[in-house]
């Protein structure tokens, strides 16, 4: 069993965490039908064609990427826990600043879900 685990949402509306239990922060996890390590690459693919990420920590069931903002150079932290045994994807994804994000976290994890889609 992987000893890491995803942070609890603050109180603040800027977060969405697949394993929160309030309405405001939940959010689906992903699954995956292929390797591990194969759902990791896919996804590893798709958040680097995304603009202004970068890779900050990685080990064999864990990535934390952090997304800046175009306009005002915000920082969202955005982490993924691979569950091998369930073949989820857990992820929290955060503002590391201020209150509201106006729902900017909740709809990047949408869309990331939108492009992995079917290649999980």
């Amino acid at each position: 069993m992987n000893p890491r685990t995803l942070g609890p949402c603050p109180s603040s509306p800027n977060c969405v965490s697949t394993q929160a239990s309030d309405e405001g922060h939940a959010i689906a996890p992903f699954r995956y039908r292929k390797s591990r390590a194969e759902a990791k690459e896919v996804l590893k693919e798709v958040i680097r064609s995304l603009p202004r990420t970068k890779l900050l920590a990685e080990d064999e069931s864990y990535l934390h990427y952090e997304f800046t903002s175009l306009l005002l150079r915000f920082v969202d932290d955005v982490e993924f826990l691979f569950d091998d045994e369930t073949k989820t994807i857990h992820f929290r994804s955060a503002s590391r600043t201020g209150y509201g994000d106006m729902g900017v976290n909740r709809k990047r994890m949408e869309q990331v879900r939108t492009l992995v889609g079917a290649k999980l």
